[in-house]
C-alpha cells in the first residue's frame, strides 16, 4: 500500500511544475524520446456497477478491475486491481496473453477458470487471474469503459517516488478499437486542465513537498474511471 496523492492543474503550471522537478527527479526507463507513453485501460463492473457506486459514495476499503496496455501495443496486456484503503493505494497485477485478454472481454470466464484451475499458483498472478474469472462467473463483470491518457511520468528512488502528469484523459467504448492506432474516444477534461499524481512509499522528499504545499495546486480525489464512466452515461 502507497500514499498517494493527485492535484488538478492547468497547462502553465503543469508545464512549470514539470520543469522545476525534471533536473531532480530521474525519467522512467518506460518513456521514449517523447517523455512519455500513452495507456488505454478497460474498466470493468458488474451488473448492478457496484465498483461505480462505491466509487460515487467513498466506500472504504474499495476496488476496481482493469485490463491496462501500452502505447496501443498487445506485446504488454495486464491485468490489474486497483485497492483503495484507509487513503492509502495498492496494486495487485498479472500478465495476459493476447488469447486471455480475448476471453476477458468475450465475458468467457469459465475458459479462464479452467486454464488457470491447471496451472501452479506459487507466483501468486494466477490467483488474481482466478479471483477475477469467479467475480466475472458469480457477479456477471462486463467491460464498461476505455479510460486513455499520455503520462509523463518521473521518478526518484528515495522513498520510491513517482510523480506522473497525465494529459489528454479520454473516455471510449469502442472496445474493438481497444490496440487500433487512432481509437474512437471523447475527451473528458476541459482544455488545458491535467492531472498531477504523486505516490510515494515511506516518506515524500522535502524538495517535493515544498513544491506541493506552495499554494498553487488544488488537491482532488479525482478517478479517472469515474469521471469517464459519468461522461459516457451522460451521452
Amino acid at each position: 500500500m502507497r500514499h498517494e496523492y493527485k492535484f488538478l492543474c492547468d497547462e502553465s503550471k503543469w508545464t512549470l511544475i514539470r520543469a522545476r522537478l525534471r533536473p531532480l527527479m530521474r525519467r522512467d526507463a518506460h518513456t521514449g524520446e517523447q517523455d512519455h507513453y500513452e495507456i488505454r485501460s478497460v474498466y470493468f463492473d458488474d451488473y448492478r456497477d457496484t465498483c461505480y457506486h462505491r466509487n460515487d459514495a467513498g466506500t472504504d476499503p474499495r476496488a476496481k478491475y482493469r485490463i491496462r496496455a501500452y502505447n496501443g501495443s498487445d506485446e504488454v496486456i495486464r491485468l490489474e486491481k486497483k485497492i483503495k484503503k484507509q487513503g492509502m493505494t495498492g496494486k495487485r497485477s498479472c500478465p495476459l496473453s493476447t488469447k486471455q485478454y480475448e476471453c476477458l472481454m468475450a465475458e468467457d470466464y469459465g475458459s479462464i477458470l479452467r486454464e488457470v484451475m491447471q496451472t501452479d499458483f506459487a507466483s501468486g498472478q494466477e490467483e488474481l487471474l482466478r479471483e477475477f474469472a469467479v467475480l466475472g462467473l458469480t457477479r456477471h463483470m462486463q467491460p464498461k469503459v476505455i479510460v486513455s491518457y499520455e503520462r509523463f511520468p518521473l521518478i526518484d528512488p528515495a522513498g520510491n517516488v513517482r510523480v506522473t502528469f497525465d494529459k489528454n484523459i479520454a473516455a471510449g467504448v469502442a472496445f474493438e478499437d481497444f490496440f487500433e492506432e487512432h481509437p474512437r474516444r471523447m475527451p473528458v477534461m476541459p482544455t488545458g486542465q491535467h492531472l498531477l499524481e504523486v505516490k510515494y512509499d515511506g516518506f515524500l522528499p522535502e524538495y517535493i513537498r515544498e513544491l506541493l504545499e506552495n499554494g498553487s495546486l488544488r488537491q482532488t480525489t479525482f478517478s479517472k474511471y469515474y469521471i469517464c464512466r459519468q461522461e459516457r452515461m451522460r451521452r
